[in-house]
Parts: structure tokens; C-alpha cells; sequence
């Protein structure tokens, strides 16, 4: 299921391209160079990722991510479970290591759809 939601991810379009190859919007916890940008666009949450080719697991954890929130309204993705990452049954699979990195970028995901649903201060 991973490897098919790793080839179902979208293409990181061109317009975020020069920040990715600059290492804007990475997210450091994860060995595996993983991008995210999160953008609130008319209501909706809109999500935008770059996985490593060669991490086929972490980018098809991305994509079910990406499936899920893309187009979500920010209360929806902030109701999620901060543990959802235990949920999947992945642990024994991935190890400690790379379970820390998926549980990172939904964490980045969350804090960032705070963020932008925040009144400003």
C-alpha cells in the first residue's frame, strides 16, 4: 500500500522547486529529505510535498498524508490524533528511527495548519 501511495504522490510543482533545491521547507528530523509546504487557499489546507526517490516508504506515508489533507478543512486535520503515526502498525516494519521522522512530518503538518489558522498577535 505504501509503494502504491509513494507513486501517487503529485509532482512537486515548479513554483517551489527553487526553494526545495535551496532546503527551504525540509524537514529536519527526517533522514529521508522530505519538503512540505502548507498553504491555506480559500477555506482549504493545500499540501504540497518532495520525498527522496530512493525512500519509497516515507514518500508513500507522505501520500497518504498528502490524499488526506489536501483540500481539508484546517479543523479536520487538527482533529487527527497526534499519535496517528502508531495507528498505522508501522513501528515493527520501520523501527524507532524512521517511525521518528513520520511522526515529525505529521507534526510539521499540524503546527503549520496552527499557524496559519491562528489570529495574528
Amino acid at each position: 500500500m505504501l509503494l502504491d501511495f509513494s507513486e501517487s504522490l503529485p509532482a512537486l510543482p515548479e513554483t517551489y522547486r527553487a526553494e526545495r533545491d535551496a532546503g527551504l521547507h525540509r524537514v529536519p528530523e527526517c533522514q529521508t529529505p522530505v519538503f512540505l509546504w502548507v498553504e491555506l487557499a480559500d477555506g482549504q489546507v493545500r499540501i504540497h510535498a518532495d520525498v527522496a526517490p530512493e525512500a519509497p516508504t516515507v514518500k508513500g506515508f507522505v501520500g497518504i498524508l498528502v490524499s488526506a489533507f489536501d483540500g481539508a478543512a484546517p479543523d479536520e486535520i487538527l482533529a487527527t490524533p497526534s499519535d496517528l503515526v502508531q495507528h498505522f502498525g508501522l513501528a515493527e516494519a520501520l523501527g524507532m528511527q524512521r517511525m521518528r521522522g513520520l511522526f515529525a512530518i505529521h507534526t510539521r503538518i499540524l503546527r503549520e495548519v496552527r499557524q496559519l489558522t491562528e489570529p495574528a498577535n
